[in-house]
């Protein structure tokens, strides 16, 4: 299991860019590898359903993916200061998980991307934890010894991974931003090998 999933729900692009720079820093330590998947979204009428494949990016999650994983990079939009709809839709589903102790000892870490700086990037990475706290997960954020943290001026927090993505979506992801998705993706990545070879 040298898998790490990098899953996500991404609505206009900055989020699934933000996997994408991830699952580069996990790629970087040695004998390791991110498995990119998305979450479909849901629609308020329930009968309706989502193709089995979506139309472009990573494929749908499956709860396999859950299994045969080493660790989880967890990564949403931010809606009013919580995780999207579709991956809260995802997670309350995955009671089997928890029941067998799919996840417990792993570890995970989160990612977020946010229209405004203060659009609740810390309380989103917050509240994605604490279904990965009842699944017994491991959470790893980004330390201060990580220059870029204290350097930017757009996003990252100790928390997790994040993105200032401004009000129409106008803002690329910053050098800093590049730096802390990537380095949150060594240390996630690292954190599962350590663990691998100590168990």
């Amino acid at each position: 299991m040298n898998d790490i999933l990098v899953l996500y729900y991404s609505r206009n692009g900055h989020t699934a860019q933000l996997a994408r720079l991830l699952a580069r820093g996990i790629e970087e330590v040695p004998g390791m590898r991110a498995r990119l998947r998305q979450v479909p979204p849901v629609a308020p009428v329930t009968e309706t359903a989502q193709p089995p494949v979506p139309d472009e990016g990573a494929p749908y999650v499956t709860r396999q993916d859950l299994v045969e994983c080493s660790g989880l990079a967890l990564g949403s939009p931010t809606r009013f200061g919580n995780m999207a709809a579709p991956l809260k839709h995802f997670l309350d589903g995955t009671g089997a998980e928890w029941a067998s102790g799919a996840l417990v000892g792993k570890p995970a870490a989160l990612f977020t991307s946010t229209s405004t700086m203060h659009g609740g990037q810390e309380s989103t990475l917050l509240t994605m934890a604490l279904p990965l706290l009842h699944h017994g997960m491991l959470i790893v954020g980004i330390p201060y010894t990580e220059p870029a943290l204290t350097a930017t001026h757009s996003g990252g927090t100790p928390y997790g991974a994040s993105h200032v993505a401004g009000a129409k979506g106008e803002n690329a992801i910053s050098e800093h931003e590049r730096e802390l998705a990537r380095a949150l993706g060594r240390r996630l990545a690292d954190t599962a090998r350590k663990l691998a070879a100590g168990a």
